[in-house]
């Protein structure tokens, strides 16, 4: 199981000196991956119909995954840079095909594109997209990015979507890694049957969610080895804690694991420290 670490986006601040230290003391002590959560606008909660119940407001402050990553591609060589996860449908889907294929290639491959869709419809809102039909439109971008990523002129037609012999160039030299993430049965049933894998949030996912997954990509007639799946673990729960987790994930077959250190009451510094604390406290 490779042993990764959440980007403290809401906690690093803005100083790109801390950005790039904290990546590479990431890569340096052997995580396998940086993972980094996405919000592209901050909204106020108060006065809201509906109301928005999310974990972020207009004073959280969040770094672009795509320009993050095209920053870090040049700052590190091993560390697999991954999205956990980008709100895909209310993005435009050729534009996120350009941005991933860029990361993929400064990054020589190192790309995992964790998707879901979000439950800021303000975000959609501004974005000019559709809040309502973001599941449905989700399943159609995965097909055409993987057509934009594979086929150098696409031709396709679909609700959504129409490209009319168009390509991406230059496209990355290995189809990127889509997975989803979530913590729905709705969200479990669209991954088992398209995504590459799945990342459960550290707030909902848990061992027994991983098991059910499991069962539902068995159903669809899909490999289980050829199917990923991450859970994220909290820093705050503690070194008692820490390596009954890895074991607890390990023993339902996850591929990947990631510590997150957000509202434990680090500083900057301080998420570069625990880099090492949580490492070595794992073995």
């Amino acid at each position: 199981m490779k042993i990764g670490v959440v980007f403290p986006q809401t906690e690093i601040g803005a100083d790109p000196a801390v950005i790039r230290d904290f990546a590479q003391a990431a890569e340096a002590l052997g995580y396998t991956h940086l993972l980094a959560y996405d919000h592209v606008l901050g909204a106020v909660h108060q006065g809201r119909e509906p109301r928005l119940t999310g974990p972020y407001t207009e004073e959280t402050p969040f770094h672009e995954p795509f320009v993050l990553f095209g920053y870090l591609a040049g700052l590190t060589t091993t560390i697999e840079l991954v999205t956990g996860v980008l709100i895909l449908p209310q993005r435009q889907t050729a534009l996120v095909a350009k941005q991933a294929a860029q990361v993929a290639v400064l990054s020589g491959g190192r790309l995992r594109l964790g998707v879901g869709v979000g439950w800021n419809y303000v975000e959609y809102d501004a974005l000019g997209e559709d809040f309502h039909t973001r599941g449905r439109r989700q399943a159609e971008q995965i097909e055409v990015l993987r057509k934009l990523w594979t086929e150098p002129v696409v031709d396709y037609t679909g609700k959504y979507h129409r490209v009319d012999r168009a390509g991406v160039l230059p496209m990355p030299a290995k189809q990127i890694p889509i997975w989803m993430g979530g913590g729905s049965d709705a969200a479990y049933r669209r991954a088992a049957a398209m995504a590459d894998g799945f990342i459960f949030t550290s707030r909902g996912g848990s061992t027994e969610s991983a098991l059910k997954l499991r069962e539902m990509v068995a159903a669809a007639g899909r490999e289980q080895s050829s199917f990923g799946i991450e859970g994220i673990v909290p820093y705050q729960s503690g070194p008692d804690s820490w390596g009954a987790q890895v074991e607890s994930w390990r023993a339902v077959g996850a591929t990947h694991l990631s510590v997150v250190a957000m509202n434990a009451g680090l500083d900057p510094k301080g998420h570069i420290a625990m880099l090492e604390t949580y490492r070595k406290a794992i073995g």
